[in-house]
């Protein structure tokens, strides 16, 4: 079972303007001649990384810093087939033709290729749903139906029959 909070981010955000703007006051820092290991402290950055972009701004001055451009992958799905997914998957599997009543990952997976036609793995599929801001739930109680006395006779007769032994798994 899965829970939307689209509100909610997971993981670290990456900012790109403010990255962008602390490159561009490590820049004034550097023409006002303040030492690396200061610009470090003072923007809360690796040295490293001030290493490098003191590198950058002295052959390409400030304008050399002004944009690192995106990191990674595109990804596969807009925001609006993202929302399009939400909406699909609010409505449950047997609205989405699927049956079952709870969400796998597979179930997610054929529901994105059927609305998108981008395959995921069933096993990337927790990352899509992640970015919508879902998680991963179990339910919170025992279905009516169960028969606990008829699951303890299993777990204590039936189980141990079928279960491979080290005796078992050798070849006769």
């Amino acid at each position: 079972m899965l829970c939307s909070d689209m509100s909610k981010q997971h993981g670290p955000s990456r900012d790109f303007d403010a990255m962008t703007n602390r490159r561009l006051e490590a820049a004034a820092l550097f023409r006002d001649g303040i030492q690396l290991a200061e610009v470090a402290r003072r923007l809360k950055v690796s040295r490293q990384s001030v290493s490098r972009w003191h590198a950058s701004w002295r052959e390409g001055g400030k304008k050399s810093l002004s944009g690192a451009g995106r990191a990674g992958r595109k990804p596969k799905l807009v925001a609006s087939q993202l929302k399009d997914i939400e909406k699909a998957l609010l409505l449950g599997p047997e609205e989405n033709r699927i049956s079952g009543q709870l969400w796998t990952l597979a179930r997610v997976a054929t529901v994105i290729k059927r609305l998108t036609g981008v395959h995921y793995h069933q096993g990337h599929v927790w990352r899509v749903l992640k970015r919508m801001g879902w998680s991963a739930q179990r339910p919170s109680r025992q279905a009516v139906e169960r028969d606990e006395e008829a699951v303890q006779t299993w777990v204590k007769e039936v189980w141990p029959a079928v279960k491979k032994t080290p005796e078992m798994s050798e070849p006769s």
